[in-house]
């Protein structure tokens, strides 16, 4: 009996010094803006959507010439480049840098606010603007540093680039490795906007119905977190204490075998 007590003690003692952690995140305070359903119209919206250039932005401009004479419009000369393509940046290999004002300097053209256009708009502008000094102007602008981010229950969570404006969810997690055994994937979330009061959305993938009134579409900036599931914290909690148990099991062993070998022979 002592020998019971002693393990029945130990354990309570074990278990009582565990901290479960906590790995859940954005689970409270949620509520107000809780989006499940996405109706025709916003999601609409969202396939139709094209990112502006903002502030912290980095673009990249390339600017050439079209020949007049060639019968297939050849671009045959960028803008003081002797014909050669090449990029204007002023910060090196990361491209310009849009400030607070959204005004980038360019040559000839001089300074030229490009906040608040999208890559095509921003192109078009800067053709008229180099009309005045370029007879047939072929100008790209692409915006270099569109990303979202990935967190929770995925193999690689981090940063993921987007190269075509938008993005499916399932992009997004392709990228990062898929899912974890741990990923509770009845409960993703997006969170899109003012992050102190953003807009959640909340994805099903293991519901067709669900899937279908959701809006799987992704723009940059937005956050994908995938939840864990209730039962980690306390998978991952009896790992780290198995060592505690071996070592418990190899110490009370040898007075449990002689508890019951004293037994029986009594």
């Amino acid at each position: 009996m002592k020998i019971l007590s002693y393990i029945a003690l130990s354990s309570i003692l074990l278990f009582s010094a565990c901290s479960v952690k906590d790995y859940n995140l954005l689970q409270k305070n949620v509520h107000n803006n809780l989006v499940k359903k996405v109706d025709d119209k916003a999601y609409a919206k969202d396939a139709m959507f094209e990112w502006r250039i903002s502030k912290g932005d980095r673009i990249e401009i390339q600017t050439f010439n079209q020949s007049a004479s060639s019968k297939n419009g050849q671009l045959t000369q960028l803008l003081n480049n002797g014909g050669q393509k090449t990029t204007m940046q002023t910060h090196g290999d990361e491209g310009i840098l849009i400030g607070a004002d959204g005004i980038v300097n360019l040559p000839l053209i001089g300074s030229i606010k490009l906040m608040g256009l999208t890559e095509n708009e921003a192109s078009k502008l800067l053709i008229k603007k180099y009309k005045k000094y370029l007879r047939y102007p072929y100008i790209h602008v692409k915006i270099l540093n569109q990303k979202l981010f990935v967190l929770g229950e995925v193999k690689k969570p981090g940063i993921v680039f987007v190269t075509n404006g938008t993005m499916s969810l399932f992009e997004a997690l392709a990228n990062r490795g898929d899912l974890t055994d741990y990923a509770d994937r009845t409960d993703i979330k997006i969170l899109r906007g003012n992050l102190r009061n953003p807009e959640v959305r909340e994805i099903n993938l293991t519901d067709l119905r669900a899937i279908k009134y959701a809006s799987l579409i992704l723009r940059p900036n937005d956050i994908v977190y995938v939840t864990p599931r209730a039962s980690k914290a306390r998978t991952i909690g009896y790992k780290q204490e198995l060592p505690m148990w071996s070592l418990i099991n190899s110490i009370l062993s040898p007075f449990v075998s002689t508890a019951v070998l004293y037994r029986a022979t009594k």
